[in-house]
C-alpha cells in the first residue's frame, strides 16, 4: 500500500496543476478569476464546498491523531490540494509503521 500512496500523491499533485495551469493561462494569475471560477455555478460550488470541508476535516483529523510533522501535510493541502495531502499523510503514516520495532 506504501507504493500505492506515494504513486496517489504524485498523481494528486500533478492532475490538479494541469488544469490551474490551463487557468492561469486563460484568465491570468488573479484572485478575482480563480474566485469567480469556483463558485461559478452549482456545480461547481457544490465541489468547491464539499472540497473545503474534506479539508477541514483532514486538518482535524492531523491534530487529533498528533501527527508529526503536521505542519507538512497542510501546507501540501494548502498549496497543492488534498488530492495531494491525504495520500502523501497515509504514505507516510505507512512509511512510519513499517520503520517501527514490532511489539
Amino acid at each position: 500500500m506504501k507504493r500505492l500512496y506515494l504513486g496517489l500523491a504524485l498523481v494528486g499533485a500533478v492532475v490538479p496543476y494541469i488544469f490551474f495551469i490551463a487557468h492561469i493561462g486563460a484568465e491570468g494569475p488573479g484572485l478575482d478569476a480563480m474566485l469567480s471560477g469556483m463558485f461559478a455555478n452549482s456545480m461547481a460550488s457544490t465541489l468547491t464546498s464539499d472540497l473545503l470541508i474534506s479539508s477541514f476535516v483532514f486538518w482535524i483529523w492531523l491534530v487529533h491523531s498528533k501527527t508529526k510533522r503536521l505542519w507538512i501535510f497542510v501546507a501540501l493541502n494548502l498549496c497543492i490540494g488534498l488530492s495531494c495531502a491525504l495520500p502523501a499523510y497515509l504514505y507516510a503514516r505507512e512509511r512510519e509503521r513499517a520503520s517501527a520495532p514490532a511489539p
